[in-house]
């Protein structure tokens, strides 16, 4: 679905943040980008998303390319990044947060399927439902993250970037935070998450990319992989990986969704 090669980025006139990076995204997969604070991870999510312009190399969303794409256009699209740092609308209620979401529906489409998308939202995060009245400023660090979830939904993603969806959040959140995307995933969402925390992101994905200093770090082999688990050697460039010990939130997704 989604495909990167020769990736160029950076900001503003200085240098390049991002040097010749590859990634691929399929269908209905999950995918990880793991790397330190700094590595190149938000660089690489805000790039694919169009909020920095492409300084060589090409992006590619079902076939076609989007390398010159304004955010809003990618969006419609179906491709949808969640930020780091959730940048919420304070003021606003959560509700109105929510709606803005529904910029890139369709204009003729946009009322019966905000209503849809509603209904998906308040069923996966219940207490968003408890509080869509009330500024989003006032809310928990875990509810604000749901929040910004929400509002991706609600412009109906087929692919949803999820910029470090971790940051801040106590463990309990975090889980719930990741259950939930393995099971939009089941229901055919693809997903990319850019995260710090290497064992989180593998333990719940399908694939894994490393990004070291602008540069997708390449490796193979159980070892190294095992490794990167337990927070040892880093690598990975399309690295398959097995989540060990960890939650598989895969299965959590696919009980839930039984349960529902």
């Amino acid at each position: 679905m989604l495909e990167a090669t020769g990736l160029r980025a950076g900001y503003g006139k200085g240098p390049d943040v991002v040097l010749d990076a590859r990634l691929r995204v399929g269908e209905a997969e999950i995918v990880a980008m793991t790397g330190l604070n700094g590595a190149g991870k938000s660089t690489i999510a805000r790039t694919l998303a169009g909020l920095l312009p492409v300084r060589g190399g090409k992006i590619l969303f079902d076939g076609q390319d989007i390398s010159s794409l304004s955010p809003d256009e990618r969006a419609r699209r179906g491709l949808l990044l969640v930020p780091e740092g959730r940048e919420l609308c304070s003021s606003m209620s959560v509700q109105e947060n929510l709606t803005l979401g529904t910029v890139p529906l369709p204009r003729n489409e946009r009322r019966r399927r905000a209503a849809e998308n509603f209904d998906l939202v308040y069923r996966l995060f219940p207490i968003l439902q408890e509080k869509a009245k009330q500024d989003a400023g006032s809310l928990s660090g875990g509810q604000q993250q749901m929040v910004a979830v929400g509002r991706a939904l609600m412009g109906s993603p087929r692919l949803l970037i999820l910029d470090e969806p971790s940051l801040g959040l106590a463990p309990l959140l975090v889980r719930e935070i990741f259950a939930v995307v393995a099971q939009l995933n089941v229901d055919g969402l693809s997903v990319l998450v850019a995260e710090q925390n290497a064992a989180l992101a593998i333990s719940h994905s399908a694939r894994a990319y490393h990004i070291e200093l602008g540069e997708v770090a390449e490796t193979d082999g159980d070892a190294e992989r095992r490794s990167l688990l337990r927070g040892g050697a880093l690598g990975g460039d399309d690295v398959a990986v097995a989540p060990l010990d960890l939650p598989d939130y895969r299965a959590m997704g696919r009980r839930s969704r039984g349960s529902g």
